[in-house]
């Protein structure tokens, strides 16, 4: 390997003046050999808190041996993760938004002061992946991302179950239709193993997107967790970080206004989170391109939806996999002209090459053909009006009414709607309106899978509706309105509400309003007060202090 390739590592290893910092890297195990060599970073978020990450120690391992069999020297850092799945529901899920920064911070950070020459990032949970790309995307050296994989579904009376059926279960049993028995064993079989949560919740969602994009290897991020595959897979991205060094290919070629709208398809075809607006405006207002929010509605309209993935449809990411994975969605988008072909992607080929590469597993039904799309357009719908000026995020999978009318029932967090909803105060036909909690107000921007998956779990997930400038988890399903902005502690519309005003969703015509004049909202902000910060010092009130409205991705500025 020529020291040619030490574009960085050089400046911190080379000459007699560094022979302090060689003599501290030579006690935890280097030698000149390593030192000669370019440093390559293995960032990972191994953390004891939850199944999405449990594996990144090992896959880092593997992805250092690819590393060295190549010729470089890999050196293993570890980032911080929040897991939505534990936090749900309390005050501790306000962390986990703050946390995709820190990733992003944390990694940068390491990866600025040892000068490394690439980096390879290691994700799992929801946050650690749109984190560890931001990280990439602003060091702009040779780099890629690895998706560590989906958790196995469990099994529970006979069907497969993912962590979406234990939340709704909670729901079933306040309404009385689920014992504490079943219920306790339904938790005890949920999560079988390592690996992120099994459908098409935000962790896959986001991985499907960055292998679309190309920052992730091809055929990478489909490989369960716990498949002995994912350990070859990781020895390749090892490989594969030092032939991006070779050829100086880095992210920001990659990542472009292309290859984001390829990821964009990607996610409308599988019915994927509205998270991944968030964090598709957070990577594209890093890597430096123009994205806005209504792209994401001008695109979900030209795709067809195609994977029928839970927590809507019937199969989780692993029979997506064994159906052909994400190579066979992008050939999907190939057929179907919405992929941009040239788009670059970690492999050296650009994404149409990567597609036409695509197998099907015959007889498979998890990925349809494009003559048989589940609905003609894609899952993700911005609706506009008196309470979403900047814009809202819906989910749309075909299941869900597309206009509704109700009465709004108004809760400022969201404890105070989940005991609602679970004491049976909540009727068919209400909005469920829950404010204070976007990214300033929370701060931290909570998501909402305890209230949405109990207003299922009791039986009133087709009857009502919901809107928030919180967040919803990729398992959320119904009417559902996400990322309301601007918030109602930026004063927004959304703090104007009072109960019983009358709400209308009205998705074919990409509204979302209240009946009340403009005059009157004028009226009703102009005696309002935002509340007192939760947080006056600590990580969250600098959060707060610094983080913009959803509409631009909730990115710290």
């Amino acid at each position: 390997m020529s020291d040619d390739l030490r574009h960085q590592s050089r400046a911190l290893t080379e000459g007699p003046s560094r022979a302090p910092a060689r003599a501290m890297l030579k006690a935890i195990g280097f030698d000149d050999g390593d030192l000669h060599r370019p440093l390559v970073g293995v960032a990972h978020c191994w953390i004891g808190t939850m199944p999405c990450n449990f594996n990144h120690r090992r896959l880092a391992g593997e992805v250092a041996e690819g590393i060295r069999a190549s010729g470089g020297t890999p050196i293993e850092l570890n980032t911080i993760a929040v897991s939505d799945g534990v936090a749900m529901g309390t005050e501790g899920m306000k962390a986990s938004l703050v946390s995709r920064e820190i990733i992003a911070d944390s990694i940068e950070l390491v990866a600025r002061g040892h000068l490394f020459d690439a980096l390879v990032t290691v994700s799992g949970c929801d946050k650690t992946i749109p984190g560890t790309v931001m990280a990439l995307l602003r060091l702009d050296i040779p780099g890629l991302m690895l998706y560590s994989g989906s958790i196995a579904p469990g099994s529970f009376e006979g069907r497969d179950v993912t962590i979406q059926d234990v939340f709704e279960a909670v729901g079933a049993h306040a309404a009385g239709r689920m014992t504490n028995e079943r219920l306790h064993a339904l938790e005890s079989v949920a999560c079988p193993g390592e690996g992120a949560c099994g459908g098409q919740f935000t962790a896959n969602t986001m991985a499907t997107a960055f292998e679309a994009m190309g920052i992730s290897p091809a055929d990478s991020s489909s490989v369960p967790a716990a498949e002995g595959q994912k350990n070859n897979v990781a020895f390749r991205c090892g490989e594969l970080i030092m032939e991006l060094l070779r050829h100086d290919i880095r992210p920001r070629q990659i990542i472009t206004r292309a290859s984001i709208e390829n990821a964009i398809a990607a996610i409308c075809a599988t019915g994927g989170s509205t998270n991944a607006v968030l964090h598709l405006l957070a990577i594209a207002h890093e890597a430096g391109v123009p994205l806005d929010i209504d792209d994401f509605d001008e695109i979900s309209r030209r795709t067809p939806l195609l994977a029928d993935l839970k927590p809507w449809g019937r199969y989780t990411a692993i029979d997506m996999y064994r159906a052909g994975g994400i190579r066979l969605l992008t050939k999907r988008l190939l057929e179907a002209g919405i992929l941009h072909p040239d788009a670059l992607t970690v492999t050296g080929k650009s994404i149409g090459e990567e597609a036409r590469r695509a197998t099907e597993t015959p007889g498979q039904d998890v990925i349809h053909p494009n003559s048989d799309p589940i609905q003609p357009t894609g899952g993700l719908v911005i609706l506009k009006g008196n309470l979403a000026p900047e814009g809202c995020v819906v989910k749309v999978t075909g299941h869900e009414h597309s206009h509704h009318e109700g009465p709004a029932r108004v809760f400022d967090r969201e404890e105070d709607a989940f005991a609602a909803v679970q004491a049976g105060h909540i009727q068919p036909n209400d909005v469920v309106v829950i404010r204070y909690e976007g990214p300033r107000g929370g701060p931290g921007m909570r998501e909402m899978l305890g209230v949405t998956s109990a207003l299922v779990g009791s039986g009133l997930g087709d009857s009502v509706a919901l809107l928030t400038d919180g967040r919803f988890s990729g398992a959320t399903r119904g009417l559902m309105a996400g990322h309301v902005a601007p918030e109602a502690a930026a004063g927004g519309g959304i703090a104007a509400l009072r109960e019983g005003d009358i709400v209308v969703f009205d998705v074919e015509s990409r509204r979302l309003d209240v009946k009340l004049s403009d005059a009157e909202i004028a009226a009703r902000l102009q005696g309002w007060r935002a509340p007192e910060p939760r947080y006056t010092t600590g990580v969250m009130a600098k959060y707060a202090r610094s983080v913009s409205s959803a509409s631009q991705g909730a990115v710290t500025i």
